[in-house]
């Protein structure tokens, strides 16, 4: 580690592989604490470029459980979080519309850090399996069409980062990369970031790895997904080419309502409102997430705009598709429960 971190200090940047080899290191338990602090520290100093993101993200992937999939066109809608808003949880509430819409979606997703609740507290109120082997997960995703990828569960490696990371106390790449480390193949992405200057850094990353279509959206009040309170700033990845869009909710029919008007609570009212969402209740938070899925339908490739990806969420709520696939995959995991009981 001491030729990275004399770079780092120098405040010169890794290139792919050098950060790919670095992050390997930080797994192994020659690495101490001290020198995973001054890592993270250093490169948070100088500054993340796209190569030294690509070659972390590839090194965690590397080091996280092996999943294959037998289904195409597979996509995740997380967050970065970190944004402050409290807000219910959104992404998670729009993952089932868009799978309802017809997409699969592997939900890559953690506890609560910044928020008061993240997307596995409140799917594991709901009786969603957060322990699944990746055979189950890749069968959750080839059958039900969703399938929920439980951070802590798929990365068992990153526990001394974490230390680390929580000993630290201030922000550092890891709070923004675990949209990133999906360990599922994915070919499409909408990844909301609460960092307005970053969005062209993630979409140029999400270019690198592959993705044939993203966005990469910062909201109104700089929330890390779309918001209805006013202007969302998107950065859309499309066949290799990079372009930027202002967004607003009138100009794709709905109605304007303030970032208060979404905020959520502890687990069981996160539950009860993405139920209150699923179950055809009108709304800002319905609206709010028909803005999301919309856009993830979208970035998915099955819409040629927002709007017609909007039009195709209300069908997936409406028609009873969204809540379906949450009824569906919490029987999944209930099955696999029982299987594993000797």
């Amino acid at each position: 580690m001491r030729e990275y971190l004399q770079k780092l200090s120098e405040k010169k940047s890794l290139d792919q592989t050098e950060m790919k080899e670095a992050v390997s290191k930080l797994f192994s338990d020659e690495v101490t604490d001290s020198e995973i602090a001054a890592f993270l520290i250093g490169l948070k100093t100088k500054g993340e470029t796209v190569e030294e993101i690509v070659g972390l993200v590839q090194a965690v992937r590397e080091n996280s459980l092996t999943f294959t999939r037998k289904v195409e066109n597979v996509m995740d809608n997380c967050g970065t979080g970190g944004d402050g808003s409290k807000s219910f949880n959104v992404s998670t509430t729009s993952a089932f519309v868009i799978a309802g819409a017809g997409i699969p979606v592997a939900k890559h997703g953690n506890r609560s850090i910044s928020s008061k609740t993240g997307s596995a507290d409140v799917l594991e109120h709901l009786g969603i399996n957060l322990t699944l082997t990746p055979k189950e997960a890749e069968e959750c995703l080839d059958n039900v069409g969703i399938s929920f990828l439980f951070a802590p569960h798929v990365h068992p490696k990153i526990k001394n980062i974490m230390k680390v990371r929580r000993e630290l106390k201030i922000p550092t790449i890891f709070n923004l990369i675990g949209p990133l480390t999906n360990p599922m193949e994915l070919d499409y992405q909408l990844l909301g970031i609460y960092r307005r200057d970053l969005l062209q850094t993630f979409g140029e990353v999400l270019k690198t790895l592959g993705r044939k279509r993203a966005v990469v959206i910062n909201g109104a009040g700089y929330m890390d997904e779309a918001s209805l309170q006013g202007e969302n700033h998107l950065f859309i990845l499309d066949n290799g080419t990079i372009s930027e869009k202002i967004l607003t909710p009138e100009e794709v029919g709905l109605t304007s309502y303030p970032n208060e008007s979404i905020i959520g609570g502890n687990a069981m009212r996160n539950g009860e409102i993405l139920l209150s969402v699923l179950n055809g209740e009108k709304g800002a938070c319905r609206d709010t997430v028909l803005l999301n899925a919309g856009i993830g339908i979208y970035a998915s490739g099955k819409t040629d705009s927002i709007v017609e990806g909007i039009a195709k969420a209300k069908e997936s709520i409406d028609s009873g598709a969204a809540k379906q696939k949450l009824e569906d995959l919490i029987a999944k995991g209930e099955t696999f429960r029982k299987e594993g009981v000797v």
